[in-house]
């Protein structure tokens, strides 16, 4: 019969090898769908609370050339086909980079606009400060999600990942 600690050792094992097997997928899929409704929120003035400053954004980045009516719905198309594409894990390298090039636009906003992105810069982030921050959490998903575009998966077994040290 096995003792509490061998059964507990074995499900711990279980959950880890069935958290490596799937991990990558379901968070390549929930960053699609994140990616997928916020740009369907921008084809909807006044749904994305992240609207104007994007908007203003790019129309500063484009030194005025990409007005809001142009830019809002080419940023809503560009999250979308972020979205389509990590969901689908299709064109994975051209939609990561895609990912890359937008999340370098959202950070802008912090250098632009920081009377607006911080209510005590730089350690006192406002609602819109907060939305652009919480994206480190998306470029290390992505990071994450970019490791395996060459067939690169997790691995949960610590003597496997032992033995390829050593070799």
């Amino acid at each position: 019969m096995r003792s509490l600690g061998q059964l507990f050792d074995h499900l711990d094992a279980s959950v880890t090898n069935w958290m490596a097997h799937y991990g990558i997928v379901l968070l390549r899929i929930s960053l699609g769908v994140v990616f997928l409704w916020f740009g369907v929120l921008k084809f909807f003035p006044g749904l994305s609370p992240a609207e104007d400053l994007a908007a203003r954004t790019i129309e500063k980045i484009t030194f005025g050339i990409m007005t809001p009516n142009i830019s809002v719905p080419l940023l809503a198309t560009w999250e979308c086909l972020i979205g389509i594409g990590l969901i689908s894990n299709k064109f994975m390298r051209i939609t990561l980079l895609l990912l890359w090039v937008q999340m370098l636009g959202t950070i802008t906003p912090l250098v632009f606009f920081p009377a607006e992105t911080f209510t005590r810069f730089p350690y006192a982030p406002t609602l819109e400060g907060q939305y652009i921050i919480k994206n480190i959490v998306l470029i290390s998903a992505a990071l994450v999600i970019g490791a395996t575009v060459r067939g690169g998966k997790l691995v949960a077994d610590p003597q496997l990942v032992e033995k390829d040290r050593r070799e």
